[in-house]
């Protein structure tokens, strides 16, 4: 199988983990409860989505993805509501981390 899953990252409050996956045929940001229950795709797009990393709330989650041509990073709710872009360059903008 080429299914892949990287980048699992603990939520704040140690109930949900978030991580990266090709499950669906293309990466995508997944959440699911830390017993393997709840499985929800944040992303739902065509493009690929990757390296999400939580904010220290727990709030939201900034990630990669490709889908305006190259790697930008973009930022979205923790259910995966109103994803943002928050670079617009030529560059590959990746590993985005939130400050303590």
């Amino acid at each position: 199988s080429d299914e892949n899953d990287n980048y699992p990252l603990w939520s704040p409050d140690g109930t949900r983990i978030i991580f990266s996956s090709t499950r669906d045929h293309n990466w995508e940001i997944y959440s699911i409860n830390v017993d393997g229950s709840n499985l929800v795709n944040l992303t739902q797009h065509d493009a690929n989505d990757i390296t999400p990393v939580w904010s220290a709330d727990g709030t939201q989650i900034v990630f990669v993805s490709d889908r305006d041509g190259n790697n930008e990073i973009y930022v979205m709710n923790v259910d995966g509501s109103n994803p943002v872009r928050l670079t617009e360059n030529d560059a590959s903008d990746e590993s985005p981390s939130w400050r303590p």
